[in-house]
């Protein structure tokens, strides 16, 4: 899912509050958008559950998507390029008509005003408002495609039309009609239809925010204690056919470029030095917080610690339009990580294994034994050093430097834990 943020600014991305968020969302459509003046219903409801919402809208009763790409005020809107969304809803019966109809009459020119969405603002989401069949289906347009006679019909074709928009022009869907079926099968007594069983009623409408509200926010909207004109029964119905349909199955609706993805690990070079490995997905920015007060906008970065500790370190990965953060925990230990034996050797302890360097010009062999004298593992020193693999068992165990053909010398007893 894409975050929309114009300009990288790690200090104010780690300030950001997860919960409260503020969305700006223009809304392109009709009259199935104007009735109970959705635009508003959605911000309402957001403000009660403590989110911001700046909307606009151009609703015209009747426009299809042609009749937008040459509509001024559409074009001037869309123009502005503040929009974290645009909400794009059809006229209501036009891509539940034959395939090869809607492929030339709807598919064209809802590629022409994303195309306009994206020129404005790269990182604007075109978000396809999916509306729903009428209440009986397309009467007028029954005799000449039988597919439509039905509720059920209608349904099925609009859903299929509005994922393929949305799948063609990478970009979302807001399934208010996936979650008016399921409120038609499961909640019957509740009426979504107005008189003309086409347009919504208050409780459709507040559906329709209900379902806009999870796809703007990725949020569920249960517990909004804002209910329109509904008694509080029907609309925590309705709240959580918005939280089934779009929060449990996320995946089913967003086309959209893969987001950011944050990923690192991390890794003992030496000392208290540690080396950090960038495996972020879809990224081309970063920022890292090594928990000390130290900061770094390398993609791979190293950094050295002064002092023993716990150490958080965080990175936030981001592209144009999307940031992702990940955290890690690292504990440093001085007294740990290397070890001054003697004159000639030195060992440093790793995660996974031991490094021995010798300073001398001598070849050296290594054995690891365990504390009662079994012998571990042998080990060649090459270039004045090795590598000594821990064992799998936690406990103390013991190790013994010699030459060649010479009596083996304890240098270091040394844990697993």
């Amino acid at each position: 899912m894409m975050l929309r943020t114009f300009q990288f600014l790690p200090f104010l991305l780690l300030s950001v509050t997860v919960f409260a968020q503020s969305k700006q969302v223009l809304f392109i459509g009709n009259s199935y958008t104007g009735v109970n003046n959705l635009p508003v219903l959605t911000k309402d409801l957001a403000l009660s559950l403590q989110d911001t919402l700046i909307i606009d809208a151009n609703t015209p009763g009747g426009t299809t998507f042609n009749s937008h790409t040459n509509n001024s005020t559409s074009l001037s809107k869309i123009g502005l390029g503040t929009w974290d969304y645009v909400i794009l809803q059809a006229q209501s019966q036009e891509p539940s008509f034959p395939p090869a109809q809607v492929a030339s009459q709807t598919y064209p020119y809802a590629a022409i005003l994303v195309d306009s969405i994206l020129s404005a603002n790269e990182c604007t989401v075109p978000l396809f408002y999916m509306t729903w069949g009428r209440e009986n289906g397309d009467a007028g347009n029954c005799a000449s495609y039988p597919v439509i006679c039905t509720y059920d019909g209608m349904q099925s074709r609009l859903r299929d039309s509005y994922l393929e928009m949305a799948l063609d022009n990478q970009g979302e869907v807001s399934p208010v009609g996936a979650a008016w079926k399921y409120v038609r099968d499961n909640h019957p007594t509740i009426d979504l239809y107005s008189a003309d069983e086409s347009h919504p009623s208050a409780a459709g409408s507040y559906l329709a925010a209900c379902v806009h509200y999870a796809s703007i926010y990725k949020k569920s909207p249960i517990g909004a204690t804002y209910t329109f004109s509904l008694n509080a029964s029907d609309a925590a119905i309705l709240q959580n056919a918005a939280k089934l349909i779009v929060i449990d199955s996320l995946a089913n609706w967003d086309f959209g470029p893969a987001g950011a993805e944050s990923i690192f690990s991390s890794s003992n070079i030496s000392g208290m030095e540690y080396g950090f490995t960038n495996q972020s997905n879809n990224t081309n920015q970063y920022f890292w917080d090594f928990g000390d007060g130290s900061t770094s906008i390398l993609a791979s970065p190293n950094h050295t610690y002064s002092m023993d500790g716990t150490y958080t370190v965080t990175l936030i990965s981001s592209n144009n339009c999307d940031a992702d953060t990940s955290t890690s925990s690292i504990t440093i230990n001085s007294s740990d990580i290397v070890t001054e034996v003697g004159n000639n050797f030195t060992i440093r302890n790793n995660s996974t294994d031991w490094t021995v360097l010798s300073t001398s010009n001598q070849k050296f062999n290594l054995d690891l034994y365990s504390l009662q004298g079994q012998l571990i593992g042998s080990y060649s020193m090459v270039d004045n050093s090795l590598t000594v693999i821990k064992p799998n068992s936690k406990g103390i165990y013991i190790l013994s430097i010699h030459a060649d053909g010479s009596l083996g010398k304890t240098i270091k007893k040394v844990i697993v834990d």
